[in-house]
């Protein structure tokens, strides 16, 4: 059996970026609410706000952990897997990557602590301030994360010089044509992905009738946000659909799932196809008539462009570009809907008393994951052959390490992300069950940091925290 080394090396990339991006996407969101609702427990002294930011914080640090982990074994498979890109492309890569250490990890890391474990130890508004340094910290770690990914997509600011790279503009590296359209595109996403689960949460306990403030609080607060974001994403998912279009037409043309350079007048707008590579052309396409021309050409006889305006060598596999792209587009579809349908119960006053709309909530919980991975596939298959676009394919940017190698640590890193998942839901799984924990009236807090520090205190603290304290 011949095994392929490039094949073997993409699979191995795109299984563990799939398993890490969750956890940032995640983080960043929950980051965020965390910040948000200890800020409305401060200014309202409400205790449920308290009792969800204890409940969220639970999951965040977990899921902050596991992204953490996970993100250092990417940086690795750079060097391993794709030693080639990582020669080639580190002039401008690799200060990326360093500066959101610098500032972005630094950042959080400095804050987390206090975040985590600083509740009794420090001042509310030290607390809270830490609490926003680290959802700063996250978008800060985003920015620069998305920086380098699109200059992989439009590279800009550099030149090849004697057969190597050349940054001759830092900011247009950092500030290529794509990073400003597709950073909050994701950051928004973040914050969808936060606000599905925190409502989900909440409508889970509202059905089964348990700790029905808390799930109250949690469905008003995540369907709130819902209602502001996905607008949001809407806009800016088109505005970048037409970045892309200009930067990348073959991502979008495929996307799309036309073949001929120009699609029939009217042109219908595909839901499913099978697509055949080989012979370019779809076996079977089901669609809306009239709606390709409506939708995409703004006009009811226009024509679609398709992937043969593409070279055969030179275009990305339709089939996974096109699914990427429904399964992101169709989720948010469904959450504009939730969202309306949301603020209407609300206005209705039946937002927590309507069974079919909690459960609708329930089973969107992790709709945002999925929306972020089909995003995700939709960005990485749809650059294919290339992995920065025009100037280095993947195939040339792959590490000369045997096929045998390659198919073992990807073997290892199945059961060994497997373990992490399945651990990572036993532990969320059983912090849903228990419910919020029951916080009493007063919360008991330091003035100060120089107080909490304070040897006596300290004791005192650990006294009571091991029942020791009479």
């Amino acid at each position: 059996m011949n095994l392929d080394p490039g094949i073997l090396a993409r699979t191995q990339f795109a299984f563990t970026v799939t398993f890490h991006i969750i956890f940032p996407t995640m983080s960043i969101g929950l980051a965020g609410f965390l910040a948000i609702v200890e800020g409305l427990w401060l200014k309202t002294k409400d205790e449920i706000y308290l009792q969800v930011y204890r409940f969220w914080l639970n999951i965040f640090a977990m899921g902050f952990g596991i992204g953490v982990v996970t993100g250092i074994v990417l940086s690795f498979e750079f060097g391993l897997g794709f030693a080639r890109f990582a020669q080639f492309a580190g002039p401008a890569i690799g200060p990326l990557i360093a500066y959101e250490v610098l500032t972005a990890f630094f950042l959080e890391a400095g804050f987390l602590g206090i975040m985590l474990f600083g509740m009794h130890r420090v001042g509310k508004n030290l607390h809270f301030i830490s609490t926003c340094m680290v959802a700063l910290g996250t978008l800060i770690s985003a920015s620069w994360i998305l920086s380098a990914n699109s200059w992989m997509q439009t590279p800009d600011g550099v030149q090849m010089k004697d057969g190597k790279l050349v940054v001759i503009n830092w900011w247009h590296v950092i500030h290529n044509p794509s990073w400003l359209y597709r950073l909050p595109h994701m950051i928004a996403a973040a914050y969808l992905t936060a606000s599905f689960l925190v409502a989900g949460i909440g409508a889970y306990y509202l059905l089964r009738r348990r700790h029905t403030s808390f799930a109250r609080r949690s469905v008003l607060l995540g369907t709130t946000m819902t209602s502001i974001l996905i607008v949001g994403q809407v806009f800016i998912g088109d505005v970048l659909y037409g970045v892309m279009l200009k930067h990348q037409p073959s991502k979008m043309e495929a996307a799309e799932g036309f073949w001929e350079k120009q699609s029939s007048s009217p042109a219908p707008y595909y839901w499913l196809i099978v697509p055949d590579q080989k012979e370019q052309r779809n076996r079977f396409a089901l669609g809306t008539p009239y709606l390709g021309s409506i939708w995409l050409a703004h006009s009811i006889h226009g024509r679609v462009e398709g992937l043969k305006n593409t070279p055969r060598e030179l275009q990305p596999r339709m089939a996974m570009v096109f699914y990427g792209f429904r399964v992101m587009y169709c989720i948010a579809i469904v959450m504009f809907g939730v969202a309306c349908a949301g603020l209407w119960l609300r206005w209705k006053r039946r937002l927590f008393t309507t069974p079919w709309f909690l459960r609708v909530l329930v089973l969107m919980t992790p709709s945002g994951i999925f929306a972020t991975l089909g995003g995700w596939y939709l960005a990485e298959t749809g650059r294919q052959p290339w992995v920065i676009f025009g100037m280095l394919r993947t195939v040339d940017a792959v590490s000369p390490v045997p096929a045998k190698t390659l198919l073992s640590t990807l073997i290892a890193f199945v059961c060994l992300y497997t373990l992490f998942m399945t651990a990572f839901l036993i532990f969320i799984g059983r912090i849903i069950k228990r419910g919020p924990q029951e916080i009493g009236t007063q919360v008991e807090t330091f003035s100060s940091l120089k107080h909490a520090f304070r040897l006596g205190v300290l004791d005192k603290k650990t006294l009571e925290s091991t029942g020791g304290a009479r």
